[in-house]
């Protein structure tokens, strides 16, 4: 593994020195969205290196284990890479924790300080409770209910008309 990183060029070795614990340690949460884009975009271009080699030297090779051990610089830089994905995108999930915690915290503070604290009010004077304005059913042979008990009558009639002439 130290040759490969030994044989990195220098713009990568730098990258994945800054995937390093101690640097990340030093990142804040921007930071380290932005490593992670680097990283995760240099991972991704070998990736795909390895792929596009790997696939034009099956048909020269004639078979996927003859063309495998080929591309093997590629394959191992994706792997660098991808380990260095690795730990970045931990820091990032425990800084991510950390800031909604703290996002948490600072909301149910401000919450608990706007939230009314003062002694109740003394209740006002009692109303008095309102009386049903009738106490007792309305008879069947009022006016009101005849007329309702037809106009329901009359649209059961109509309703069942309708289905009929279907």
């Amino acid at each position: 593994m130290s040759a490969l990183l030994n044989s990195l060029t220098e713009a990568e070795f730098l990258l994945v020195n800054e995937t390093m614990p101690e640097a990340l340690g030093q990142l804040d949460e921007d930071g380290l969205l932005e490593l992670h884009a680097r990283v995760r975009g240099a991972r991704n271009k070998y990736s795909k290196l390895y792929r596009r080699e790997a696939s034009t030297r099956v048909t020269e090779q004639g078979a996927r284990g003859k063309a495998h051990p080929k591309s093997t610089r590629n394959r191992q830089k994706a792997e660098v890479f991808e380990d260095a994905l690795a730990r970045v995108s931990r820091s990032l999930a425990a800084a991510a924790r950390q800031s909604a915690t703290e996002l948490k915290t600072q909301r149910l503070q401000e919450a608990r300080a706007q939230r009314n604290t003062a002694p109740p009010k003394a209740a006002g004077r009692a109303r008095p409770a309102k009386k049903a304005q009738r106490a007792q059913p309305v008879p069947a042979s009022a006016p009101a209910m005849r007329k309702r008990h037809a106009s329901s009558k009359a649209m059961g009639t109509r309703r069942q008309a309708k289905r009929d002439s279907r």
